[in-house]
């Protein structure tokens, strides 16, 4: 009989951290590509750390750290996660927003991207505008941020645990 201390291993939750950003990414693309619903500029940068969680994920699986190892994987992709759940978080507050409060809405990111230089593209990119303030999904009573910032705090406490757990391999 297998028991849940059993599979909460390092090692299982590397895996997870890899995968569940992949999922969410996937059901991202699902929504923009099948849905329709095109993606703001925080949602893109949510996207972003949602990857680089998942890519380091994977590279503290396939490397398979001793202590200090995973505990500095645990440093970073907890400073991933929870930057990208202050985006997400942004992204809630702007939606929380009256319409005539929210902020107007902004470029696409190509003319962003095209016009401005670097830094004042990001800029803008962290700010979002009001499309992004723009509530077109929910599930449960929550929008796509509010899930997000969940699964940021989630992928945040598997990176502590993971480090915390002394079967590293």
């Amino acid at each position: 009989m297998l028991n849940f201390q059993s599979l909460l291993t390092a090692r299982n939750l590397r895996l997870g951290i890899f995968i569940v950003p992949l999922c969410l990414l996937s059901f991202g693309y699902y929504l923009q590509y099948f849905e329709g619903l095109e993606p703001c500029a925080l949602c893109i940068t949510q996207r972003f750390f949602l990857f680089t969680c998942s890519c380091l994920g994977l590279i503290a699986l396939l490397h398979k750290p001793a202590l200090l190892g995973a505990r500095i994987y645990a440093l970073i992709g907890i400073a991933i996660s929870l930057a990208g759940a202050g985006i997400a978080s942004r992204q809630l507050y702007l939606q929380s927003l009256p319409a005539d409060q929210a902020p107007a809405c902004g470029p696409s990111l190509d003319f962003i991207f095209q016009t401005f230089p670097l830094t004042d593209a990001l800029s803008i990119l962290l700010r979002g505008d009001g499309n992004c303030a723009e509530v077109v999904w929910r599930f449960l009573g929550l929008s796509i941020p509010g899930w997000t910032v969940i699964i940021f705090i989630g992928l945040a406490v598997s990176w502590l645990l993971q480090s915390r757990i002394n079967k590293a391999v």
